[in-house]
């Protein structure tokens, strides 16, 4: 009976003996509810022991920081930028008038040309930087690269909350600022500036030294460069050039530097002409070699002769061209020598067929090598950038085959010994040269037939944009050959030509403060000439156009009774800048 019934209660679940089974049963309820109603208060203060402790925890992290404690981390958060706005930069009147030109190809008809120059001008917005160095990065790519400084054409609307790096710059540029308390205010009227140059431009030479980056109120761009100057200071030797391929050097602003110049015009004997070299002349006003040029959206390299070597061992430096490009190139070796005879600068013409011929007064050019880098520096004369050649050999008073099609022999024949070419044409395409040098024009080997080209505006466009194509057809025998088109040296004739009464007497930079700001170069046939080609422009036309002080004016001591020169210029000084921007220009081509 007892078996059975144990069997029945295992049925429903109960195991044990029946006996002990029962007892439990039969147990009273009410210790039955006593247990249970303490397991359920254990598990209500469990409860109550989470919520308290997350509770604790919650207000703890809420004290610490209470903005953040439950935002998502600041990389899972979409951010969303104001719109830049663009300010469209108004382009200055250009020197040379494009009526005067024809297009790269001559051959079209004139008045179509125009009309298409015209369209193309209001159509196309063309920017020196973009057409000779590529386009720069776009602007999301620019926001993930950290780098000390940003190239930016237009110029951001909002507002950023300045970073611990941005607010050690602003300290460093008070600092700068501070020791520089002449520079710190802009001047307000043409009187103040005048007096300013008055002050801190002295009448004597300064030693050669680094150039000095200043900051001016109406630049809100020179934090950086104020950064860099306070890191010369601190006794850094060297400064990265802040600088990229968006950077058009043709904008910007000449300022005061008291550093400057760069060389002493008295003592650059060896390399510098007498009739250029002002300084040896009656001029007593020499605030024009103070002068820096600033450009306005990127700091340019400070140029050192030792870092020019450098860069330049093993190679040669080429300037082609007429008499600005000489000055160029007697520029370029007083900076590099410091104005001072170097042993170790070598005569090395021969080696590019610079030898006086009998009866000349000069060879067709000079080139001297530095020995130390194995560094050379030449010059040939081409004055029309095109090949000359005498008609009849036999006859001194022979008329020359002026070839428009053709590059200048000269490049034809050594240009595989040039790493860094210069070009410039300009002044020379004149009746008067044309006439006196019996010069006759020619295309495809024959005298000019086409009354296109007659025009010698037409004949100069087109004979630099021949040059400049073959120049780039070349560059993929010579894949280390870095090209450069110089742009129009301006005049500053006033009241007439060199010839017939016209002046430039002004001696007193008024410049300063005066920024350059199109975006289309002033030598409207460069722009084009060089517009999708590998040849780069050097564009110096609107900087060196506001410098009308400059030239060597009615001090020339080769100057018939009356007349001035304001086509060239006093060395050291304009020059020099075209010099400085070829150097950051070869670093980043």
């Amino acid at each position: 009976m007892k078996e059975a019934s144990s069997t029945r209660l295992s049925v429903y679940g109960f195991s044990g003996d029946s006996d002990s089974i029962i007892a439990d049963i039969k147990q009273p309820r009410d210790s039955r509810m006593k247990r249970g109603a303490l397991k359920r208060s254990a598990r209500h203060i469990s409860v109550v022991l989470v919520v308290l402790v997350c509770a604790t925890v919650g207000i703890w992290t809420w004290d610490s920081n209470p903005t953040m404690a439950f935002l998502p981390r600041e990389s899972q958060i979409l951010k969303l930028e104001a719109e830049e706005k663009t300010e469209k930069i108004p382009t200055a009147q250009n020197t040379e008038t494009k009526d005067s030109y024809s297009s790269a190809t001559p051959f079209v008809n004139k008045e179509q040309t125009k009309e298409d120059q015209t369209n193309n001008k209001d159509t196309e917005e063309v920017s020196v930087s973009e057409t000779n160095q590529g386009k720069p990065p776009p602007l999301e790519e620019k926001k993930l690269e950290h780098v000390e400084h940003e190239v930016i054409v237009s110029e951001s609307k909002h507002q950023k909350t300045p970073t611990s790096e941005e607010k050690n710059l602003e300290q460093i540029e008070h600092e700068v600022i501070a020791s520089e308390p002449k520079h710190q205010n802009a001047p307000t009227s043409e009187e103040n500036k005048l007096k300013q140059v008055t002050q801190e431009v002295s009448v004597g030479e300064a030693v050669p030294n680094t150039t000095h980056i200043e900051k001016t109120n109406s630049d809100p761009e020179n934090k950086t460069l104020a950064t860099e100057e306070a890191k010369k200071d601190n006794g850094s030797t060297s400064t990265a050039p802040i600088a990229n391929q968006a950077c058009n050097y043709a904008k910007g602003k000449w300022v005061v530097d008291k550093h400057r110049p760069l060389y002493s015009g008295r003592h650059c004997k060896p390399w510098l002409a007498s009739m250029w070299a002002c300084r040896l002349m009656q001029r007593k006003d020499f605030a024009f070699e103070r002068l820096r040029w600033q450009p306005k959206d990127c700091s340019m390299e400070n140029f050192e002769a030792s870092k020019f070597l450098k860069r330049m061992q093993n190679k040669t430096l080429a300037f082609v061209g007429d008499s600005l490009g000489r000055q160029q190139f007697q520029s370029m070796m007083c900076m590099i020598t410091g104005g001072k005879q170097r042993l170790n600068v070598h005569d090395v013409g021969p080696e590019f067929g610079f030898i006086t011929p009998r009866g000349g007064a000069r060879p067709g050019g000079w080139a001297y090598r530095f020995q130390e880098t194995n560094t050379t520096v030449l010059y040939h004369w081409s004055s029309t950038l095109c090949d000359i050649q005498p008609i009849k050999i036999s006859n001194p008073l022979t008329e020359h085959a002026m070839h428009l099609d053709r590059p200048p022999a000269f490049l034809r024949n050594y240009l595989h010994k040039i790493d860094v070419l210069v070009m410039n044409t300009g002044h020379h395409w004149n009746r008067g040269k044309l006439n006196g040098n019996r010069w006759v024009m020619h295309v495809n080997g024959v005298p000019n037939a086409n009354r296109k080209l007659a025009a010698l505006g037409d004949a100069k466009n087109f004979t630099i944009h021949s040059t400049v194509s073959w120049v780039s057809s070349q560059l993929t025998n010579h894949p280390g050959l870095k090209a450069f088109y110089r742009s129009l040296s301006p005049r500053h004739f006033v009241g007439g030509e060199w010839n017939t009464g016209g002046s430039c007497n002004n001696t007193t930079p008024m410049s300063i403060g005066k920024e350059v700001l199109q975006e289309e170069s002033s030598d409207y046939s460069a722009g084009h000439a060089v517009k999708g080609t590998g040849v780069k422009l050097l564009d110096v036309t609107a900087l060196s156009g506001v410098r009308d002080e400059g030239h060597i004016s009615r001090f020339s001591v080769s100057a018939s009774r009356g007349g001035q020169d304001c086509l060239h210029w006093c060395l050291p000084g304009v020059p020099d800048t075209w010099n400085e921007i070829l150097f950051a220009m070869i670093y980043c081509f």
